[in-house]
């Protein structure tokens, strides 16, 4: 028609499949249990949540856990337990989601970041060592994408110094270091059931620990430093009388989460093989890319497999990191960027000093690492598309 406006519809032909990046994993029995809560009468902390903590200890082997609202209040409440003060440091990985800076900041510390190792871009101790000052309170590892962090390393920079260690799970659920499950190897170890997670309560985390006193402290101050929680004021066996003795937090967990993380935590070995199976697909179907720089998987873990993440050699290709991600949304096949570093971030970069040379391992990762959709709803055949698809514009693009 004279006159019309030229079109803005692609000519590009409809991708073969459209692949997500995540798509939860939840079946009847999880709505089953939810809608089992919402009949009970009792919807917030109580019954199913204290269930949910003793199971959850029992699936790990740790003494104690203590169920949160979200990974990041169980990172913040436990850095807190430890009564930091102004001045003092908490040594963590630059490559990681904001959350796990943002709590030190919030516990009163200063975050000092460290840079990761190539070969698995997990925290590298040899620059904890480094970066530590009589000033140093903590570590806080990040078991990246699911894999252990060299545990025995950091754990010896931490007891030569008399630091306590936090480890950021978030990623590592299930997953074990040379024998011990992830969750009983530090001093406190949080977790988290977001829901692209593992295992999810759609928000939600835990906490697991040994010390039982620091196990009391922490119930109390995820609810305000009250001595009782609302299961023990108003059920049958409470008492009304309670005592605040710390100006605690909102972060208590509501059973609602925690029957739906009953059924996930039962599921969750069928739900890990799931996963390794789809990592065995793409690892056969992508090890042999030369323009791939392959992340090693160290022989004594056991990966939870939260990520898969593909690396690219930049020197190897016509197109960069950002192109390639585009190019397989055009293709139908969603993707994640697992993490811009703390230090590129503008706080940390404004406010703490930090700049991209002071992190080489972590700034060219930067550039560089995608993370491939990984859910145990995929099919084999979403699988091998995605790979698929990622060697073909490999081959398109090659130098």
């Amino acid at each position: 028609m004279r006159g019309s406006a030229p079109s803005t519809m692609s000519n590009a032909p409809a991708p073969e499949r459209s692949v997500p990046f995540y798509r939860p994993d939840i079946g009847e029995e999880e709505i089953a249990a939810v809608v089992d809560t919402l009949r009970s009468g009792w919807l917030t902390v109580g019954p199913r949540t204290q269930e949910f903590e003793e199971e959850f200890a029992r699936a790990v082997g740790a003494p104690h856990a203590v169920a949160v609202s979200s990974g990041t209040a169980a990172l913040h409440l436990a850095l807190d337990a430890f009564d930091l003060e102004p001045g003092d440091e908490v040594i963590t990985s630059t490559l990681t989601f904001a959350a796990t800076g943002a709590t030190i900041v919030h516990s009163g510390a200063r975050p000092v970041l460290v840079d990761c190792t190539r070969d698995t871009l997990n925290i590298d101790p040899a620059d904890v060592a480094r970066k530590v000052t009589p000033r140093t309170r903590a570590v806080v590892p990040v078991h990246f994408a699911g894999q252990p962090a060299a545990m025995d390393e950091i754990l010896e920079v931490a007891q030569q110094h008399r630091l306590k260690i936090v480890e950021d799970a978030a990623h590592a659920l299930p997953a074990s270091y040379r024998g011990r499950a992830v969750g009983t190897i530090g001093d406190v170890t949080a977790f988290s059931f977001y829901a692209t997670k593992n295992l999810t309560t759609g928000e939600g985390g835990m906490l697991t620990l040994t010390d039982a006193t620091v196990a009391d402290r922490l119930r109390s101050r995820r609810l305000h430093g009250m001595s009782r929680d609302a299961w023990r004021r108003y059920s049958a066996q409470g008492s009304w009388r309670y005592d605040v003795s710390y100006p605690g937090f909102k972060y208590n967990m509501t059973d609602l989460a925690a029957s739906m993380g009953l059924v996930q935590l039962r599921r969750l070995p069928a739900l890990h093989r799931r996963r390794q199976e789809i990592v065995a697909l793409y690892d056969e179907l992508l090890r042999d890319r030369p323009e791939l720089e392959p992340l090693t998987v160290a022989p004594d873990v056991m990966h939870a497999w939260h990520l898969y993440v593909i690396r690219l050699r930049p020197e190897r290709l016509r197109i960069d990191r950002d192109a390639l991600i585009e190019l397989l949304k055009t293709a139908g096949v969603s993707t994640g960027v697992h993490f811009i570093p703390l230090h590129l971030h503008s706080f940390y970069r404004d406010a703490l000093g930090y700049h991209a040379e002071d992190f080489p391992v972590a700034s060219a990762a930067a550039g560089t690492i995608l993370s491939l959709p990984l859910f145990t709803l995929m099919s084999d055949d979403d699988a091998r598309y995605v790979a698929t698809t990622v060697r073909r514009l490999l081959d398109a693009n090659r130098r």
